[in-house]
């Protein structure tokens, strides 16, 4: 049996860190499971590196950042190797490379094409536990690339698909999936178990561990997910394809996200073809559209708005207003202050009344709502950033999320 144990930057940000992920590798090995490791880089070390990146280049090629960006895993897999070499079981560290992930030539955010882990497979059948730098790979150009933000997830789901292993260990700094940020509501509690749909809406709306990426692949590949504690080594939160509950609860969380602005187009032509102007422009120019609202059509205009991250409006704004001609003349503008609030849970599916709900708590606590976005186990309400938290809380208590 295989299982693949990732640890995030806060896991292994120290040399105690380090030695205590050592250990807990050595231990499973010595139960009898063949383990391999991802590692990220030591705590900071990826902000510190692009602070660098700042202080000497304004220009910043894609390929030197990758390489730069890259060294951090690096770093950390020999650490790691090293230490658990010391507790007398062999170990090796693995460049994404070197473990056989090939990925497409896009840098700072390369996609995994292909895996050839034979080298891994090799390492294990001779008894060596593998060290995986997370999040990086090789370009079909024979570069380094760098998988992005939270990319080490990704690597170890792959990884874990490849090797047919059993369960694939996500190790971070809280003790698995909770039903609200615990930092917001202190009576969040931690779901012992997860379908893969309630987690995927869960990280596409504000849940930031773990990535929305690897969950994805690890749905699509049937990769079991177990999300854990690598400080109290507790049994975490596991992901699968269906819960075992007899009776799914009607909301499992609540999220929140305040990573986006929301941009109103007002005046628009209401003519075919005028919004799939706008949109199209907007991918071409690379501004990730989230939540999109048109209003009815009132005398051959109408208005719309979406929601994209803060980094995007301004830009999203002047590609618009350079568009003017084409799609009527349109106004535009944009707001940062606000934020989204949402409730999820798979057995929405099959009891209405979860919107009603969500609205008259939202009202009885003056709370306005400015955009409405649904899928079948998802309700997300754009609100007022500064009534977030406050949404959060309401709705965690009205759906009846408080632990005892």
């Amino acid at each position: 049996m295989i299982t693949v144990q990732k640890f995030g930057g806060t896991s292994v940000a120290d040399p105690e860190r380090i030695r205590e992920v050592a250990e807990h590798a050595v231990r499973t090995k010595r139960r009898g499971t063949d383990v391999v490791l991802v590692v990220s880089a030591m705590g900071k070390e990826t902000d510190s590196l692009l602070r660098l990146a700042d202080d000497v280049s304004t220009t910043q090629p894609g390929r030197e950042m990758d390489m730069l960006i890259t060294a951090g895993e690096r770093k950390a897999m020999a650490l790691v190797a090293m230490a658990i070499s010391d507790l007398g079981v062999p170990s090796q560290s693995f460049t994404g490379s070197q473990a056989g992930f090939i990925t497409d030539t896009t840098h700072k955010d390369a996609k995994i094409l292909e895996l050839r882990p034979e080298r891994i497979a090799d390492a294990l059948a001779e008894g060596y536990i593998p060290v995986i730098g997370g999040s990086q790979g090789v370009s079909l150009e024979r570069d380094v690339t760098f998988l992005g933000r939270g990319g080490s997830d990704t690597t170890a789901v792959a990884i874990a698909h490849a090797l047919g292993a059993e369960f694939c260990e996500l190790y971070t700094d809280v003790a698995g999936v909770y039903s609200a940020d615990p930092r917001i509501v202190s009576k969040a509690r931690r779901m012992a178990e997860i379908s893969f749909d309630e987690l995927l809406e869960m990280t596409a709306t504000g849940c930031p561990k773990p990535a929305m990426r690897s969950v994805e692949f690890a749905r699509r590949h049937h990769v079991k997910l177990h999300v854990r504690s690598a400080f109290t080594w507790e049994p975490g939160t596991i992901v699968t394809e269906e819960t075992t509950d007899m009776e799914q609860a009607v909301v499992n969380a609540v999220t929140h996200d305040t990573s986006e602005a929301k941009v109103t187009v007002s005046g628009v032509s209401d003519q075919p073809g005028v919004a799939a102007q706008m949109f199209t422009s907007l991918a071409g120019a690379g501004v990730n559209v989230d939540m999109i609202v048109q209003n009815v059509s009132d005398h051959g205009r109408t208005d719309i708005s979406f929601t994209c991250p803060h980094s995007d409006a301004e830009r999203a704004t002047e590609l618009i207003n350079s568009l003017s001609g084409h799609v009527g003349n349109a106004g535009v503008g944009f707001d940062h202050d606000i934020g989204r609030v949402s409730v999820v849970g798979a057995g929405m599916k099959s009891n209405p009344g979860v919107a009603a709900k969500m609205f008259q708590v939202l009202a009885d606590n003056d709370i306005n709502i400015e955009m409405i976005s649904t899928s079948a186990i998802r309700i997300s309400c754009v609100i007022q950033q500064s009534q977030v938290e406050d949404a959060v809380q309401v709705l965690h208590t009205a759906f009846g999320l408080d632990a005892d």
